[in-house]
């Protein structure tokens, strides 16, 4: 196993890992797999080129099992921040220390930026696996989000968190 960073090379492989984590687990994420599914192999592309993103990527025997994003502020006032997103890892490769990886592989990556000071994310309440895995890495809850996602007639909160690196 091991873990890089993705570029446009990888994009048919991230698209293909993100709507099966949109598929299997609406309610942690705030996107829709129909939505995604029906944007250009481009947009997935600038996703992993942007100089605002950056996209890791875990591969198991060569093929992409897991994938943990980082997006950095634009904004002057707000360098010092940045959000991990789109954390999934497949369902054949979990329990095996992957997702602790990639969380680390993110933390380390924002060590590489001298104005970020810390890192906050949103995970689904009622998640306690990656809740668990979160507080593992050192994240802190600072507050939850009721109802910030509905998949069909059902409403999910977040959790938000956040750590300093």
């Amino acid at each position: 196993m091991w873990i890089e960073r993705l570029d446009a090379s990888h994009a048919l492989d991230y698209r293909a890992l993100m709507l099966e984590a949109y598929d299997l687990h609406p309610q942690a994420f705030t996107s829709s797999v129909r939505e995604r599914a029906a944007m250009p192999l481009s947009w997935w592309e600038s996703r992993l080129t942007s100089k605002l993103d950056v996209v890791l990527g875990a591969f198991e025997e060569g093929k992409l099992a897991g994938i943990v994003g980082l997006a950095f502020e634009p904004r002057e006032k707000a360098r010092h921040k940045a959000t991990l997103f789109g954390m999934y890892v497949s369902a054949n490769v979990r329990r095996r220390g992957l997702g602790m990886q990639l969380v680390e592989a993110v933390l380390a990556e924002g060590r590489c930026h001298r104005e970020l000071r810390l890192i906050k994310l949103t995970v689904t309440a009622g998640n306690d696996a990656a809740f668990n895995l979160y507080q593992r890495c050192g994240f802190i809850q600072f507050g939850l989000e009721p109802m910030a996602v509905r998949v069909g007639e059902e409403y999910f909160d977040k959790i938000h968190m956040w750590r300093e690196i």
